[in-house]
Parts: structure tokens; C-alpha cells; sequence
């Protein structure tokens, strides 16, 4: 087991259950290697293969990757066609692997905007992990954090209309069972790769006490020992969560 997850004198917290990945930097990597983005997105598969392999050799509850989000359907056309077929490719080829690793796949975001054929895929692939008790690896695609708060607030307002709460009776407790994760861990630790220093519409309601660790490693080049170099980052945080001691320490 990773140091980063060993609790003792020389790391005041314990390692992260739930980590989330902006994943950053394809195109950029391929426009330096003189190819088409797709060439970077093709490359970063291999990354998330590694990811999700260095999560569950390290025990994390869960992992949630940054895939697609809601704006990114104002990229030129034919990248996004690309990409949904990249998508449709990479489920095809891991899936079988990450049942056989008792990894469970969920997808979140409005899927609702993509093809039939992707979208039978997707259901396809989450009910063949569905009992697997490991890892489980979030794939965030057509996903916004805005998007996820109003669907949550959106049900609310129906619970309201139909007699079934009062608006004083809305509470975060509430929202929070509504939106997107509820049911895991919360999320411990966000890591952006590429060098950019923003949340870019993720998970708002779900990281709003998470570490934040940014990395100028572009995402095809993320590997173990970047990822290993996140936790240990992690581990020497203070996490307070709006209080005056950090977690891990004595509060007498």
C-alpha cells in the first residue's frame, strides 16, 4: 500500500477515498508531436488505463475522470464526432477488463444528447459491473456542474408543486441527495492536469471542501508517479472543513 495512505506521525490525514481528475492537455500534447487533437485524445485512453489501475491497486473507493463536459459540444464538429466514437471504442475494449478487476463503471452527465448506439453502450456496460464491489470509476460525460445542481433543484421545485414539501423544508441535506455521486464518498482530492488553474464547471456542489492539486503534466503523459505525487500533496494537507483543526489532529 501506498505511503500516501498509511496514517502516521509524519501525515496528519489519512489518504483519499474518492479522487476526481480534470483530465487536460490532449490537445496540446498532439499539437506538439505535429498531429490532429484526436491524436492526443487516442493517447490519453492509455492514461485513464493507468489511472484507474494505480486507484484500485491503492484501494480508493472511487475515481471520477472528467470525460466530456456540457460546453465541450462547442468544439469543431468533427472532433466531437471523434470523440463520442472514441468513447464508443473505449467501452467496447475495457469494459470486459474492468469487470474482471471488480471495478463497477458509472457514467454521469445528461446522456440523454447522445446517439442511441452510445447510449445503449453506456447501459450495457454500468449493468455488467453493476455488482462489482471494488473500484468504482465515474466516467463524467455530457456532464456539467450547473447542469447537476439545477436537475437536483428541479425536483425540488416538483416535490414542491405536488404538495410533497415546503419551500422552508429545502435544506443542503436535500440537494445533496440529488445530485450526482450522492450515494459515494465524497470527493476528497480534485487533480488538474495541464497546467490550468480552474474548476471548469465540475462537480461544484460535490468539491466544495475537496484539495485541489494542480499539475502542468499534460494528461497523456500522466502517469503512477504523478499520480502518487498527488496523494502525497494530499497527505500533508489541513483539512479543516470550515473549522479550526485539522482532521487527524488531537482537538483536546
Amino acid at each position: 500500500m501506498s505511503s500516501a495512505n498509511q496514517q502516521g506521525a509524519d501525515l496528519p490525514i489519512p489518504g483519499p477515498r474518492h479522487v476526481a481528475i480534470i483530465m487536460d492537455g490532449n490537445g496540446r500534447w498532439a499539437k506538439r508531436q505535429g498531429k490532429l487533437r484526436i491524436f492526443g485524445h487516442k493517447a490519453g485512453v492509455k492514461s485513464v488505463r493507468r489511472a484507474v489501475s494505480f486507484a484500485a491497486n491503492h484501494h480508493l473507493d472511487a475515481l471520477t475522470l472528467y470525460a466530456f463536459s456540457s460546453e465541450n459540444w462547442n468544439r469543431p464538429a468533427q472532433e466531437v464526432t471523434a470523440l463520442m466514437e472514441l468513447f464508443v471504442r473505449a467501452l467496447d475494449s475495457e469494459v470486459k477488463s474492468l469487470h474482471k478487476h471488480n471495478v463497477r463503471l458509472r457514467v454521469i452527465g445528461d446522456t440523454s444528447r447522445f446517439s442511441a448506439r452510445l447510449q445503449e453502450r453506456i447501459r450495457r456496460s454500468e449493468a455488467l459491473t453493476a455488482g462489482n464491489d471494488g473500484l468504482t470509476l465515474n466516467i463524467a460525460a455530457n456532464y456539467g456542474g450547473r447542469w447537476d445542481i439545477i436537475q437536483g433543484m428541479r425536483t425540488l421545485a416538483q416535490q414542491v408543486q405536488a404538495g410533497e414539501l415546503q419551500p422552508d423544508q429545502i435544506t443542503e441535506e436535500g440537494l445533496s441527495e440529488l445530485v450526482c455521486l450522492h450515494e459515494q464518498a465524497p470527493v476528497d482530492l480534485v487533480i488538474r492536469t495541464g497546467g490550468e488553474h480552474r474548476i471548469s464547471n465540475f462537480l461544484l456542489w460535490q468539491i466544495a471542501y475537496a484539495e485541489l492539486y494542480f499539475t502542468d503534466v499534460l494528461w497523456p503523459d500522466f502517469d503512477e508517479h504523478v499520480f502518487e505525487g498527488a496523494l502525497n500533496a494530499f497527505a500533508h494537507r489541513e483539512r479543516r472543513f470550515g473549522g479550526t483543526t485539522p482532521i487527524g489532529a488531537d482537538a483536546s
